[in-house]
C-alpha cells in the first residue's frame, strides 16, 4: 500500500512540476492524473498495490469534498455572478463528454469481445 501512496504523490509532484514549467492553465492534481492514466494505459492494468492505495483513500473523499462545498456556501454572490460562464462551461462539456464517453465505451466493449 506505501508503494501505492508513494506512486500517487510521485504524480501529484510530477504533475505541479509540469505545471509550474509547461502548463500553467491547467490544475497539478489535473496534470497528475492524466500522468497515472497514462501510466496504467501502458501498464494495461491496475497493480493491486495501487488498488489498495486508492480504496483506502476513498473512505476520505467527503472530506475532500467540504472544503469546495463551504467555498461554494460562502461565495453565492460570486458564484451567481459567474453564473454564464459556468453554465456554458459545463454544456460544452457536456456537448463534448457525452459522444467521447459512447466513442469509448465502444472501443472498450469491441477490445473486450475480441479478447473473449
Amino acid at each position: 500500500m506505501l508503494k501505492g501512496l508513494l506512486l500517487l504523490v510521485v504524480m501529484q509532484a510530477m504533475g505541479a512540476l509540469l505545471q509550474v514549467l509547461w502548463l500553467p492553465m491547467l490544475p497539478a492534481p489535473v496534470i497528475g492524473l492524466l500522468l497515472l492514466l497514462a501510466l496504467l494505459v501502458l501498464l494495461g492494468r491496475i497493480p493491486d498495490w495501487l488498488e489498495q492505495a486508492s480504496a483506502a483513500l476513498l473512505g476520505y473523499l467527503p472530506l475532500m469534498l467540504a472544503i469546495p462545498a463551504t467555498g461554494i456556501v460562502l461565495g453565492g454572490d460570486v458564484l451567481l455572478a459567474q453564473l454564464p460562464a459556468i453554465g456554458a462551461g459545463l454544456v460544452v462539456s457536456l456537448v463534448l463528454c457525452i459522444p467521447l464517453c459512447g466513442v469509448l465505451m465502444q472501443r472498450l466493449m469491441a477490445g473486450q469481445r475480441d479478447d473473449d
